[in-house]
């Protein structure tokens, strides 16, 4: 599969849900809700998002309870980045929440801040995605925009973060074509 049939596929395939999902957030009626839902990891049905099936329920409500807290200073945040690495930064001495549960919280709340992501950010998956789409960072914990293939730059970094995960094991070789 090449990446131009990639990129078609997750338009058609996965990006209505992912706008769904942040739609979901962005409707939430106080950054307290959007804090509760995205810590717990719940989607729109009150149902745990399956990549985050693994954290356990004490670890989410810490995280959960060290959010709340720092509701003033999230609210305070003035771009994506910010957020993600004031989340990080908050997280990072909870067991059990690793990268990609910093990102989708920071993600599901900066959606409700109008706050989303100017590049792309990397945990396991979208590591795995990158090396196999052979996509070379200057940074370990994330890639430029300008670093990305041409058929990757028409979408939104969230979405070239989902790409690079759902697709990890479908890379292209150099040429475009696997």
């Amino acid at each position: 599969m090449n990446l131009e049939a990639i990129v078609r596929h997750y338009i058609t395939n996965y990006r209505p849900h992912k706008q769904t999902e942040l739609n979901w957030f962005r409707r939430q009626p106080s950054l307290e809700s959007a804090i509760k839902i995205a810590a717990k990891a719940e989607d729109h049905r009150g149902k745990r998002y399956s990549h985050q099936s693994r954290i356990t329920q004490r670890a989410m409500q810490e995280a959960s309870c060290l959010l709340l807290e720092k509701h003033d200073v999230l609210q305070r945040c003035k771009s994506f980045h910010e957020l993600w690495q004031r989340i990080r930064i908050f997280l990072g001495s909870i067991t059990g929440i690793g990268e990609l549960y910093v990102y989708d919280t920071a993600l599901r709340i900066g959606a409700f801040l109008n706050l989303l992501p100017d590049r792309v950010y990397l945990h396991a998956g979208t590591r795995a995605g990158a090396k196999a789409f052979g996509i070379v960072s200057r940074n370990e914990e994330w890639i430029e925009v300008e670093e990305l293939p041409n058929p990757l730059r028409e979408l939104s970094p969230h979405e070239v973060e989902d790409i690079l995960c759902i697709y990890k094991d479908k890379g292209v070789s150099p040429k475009g074509c696997a």
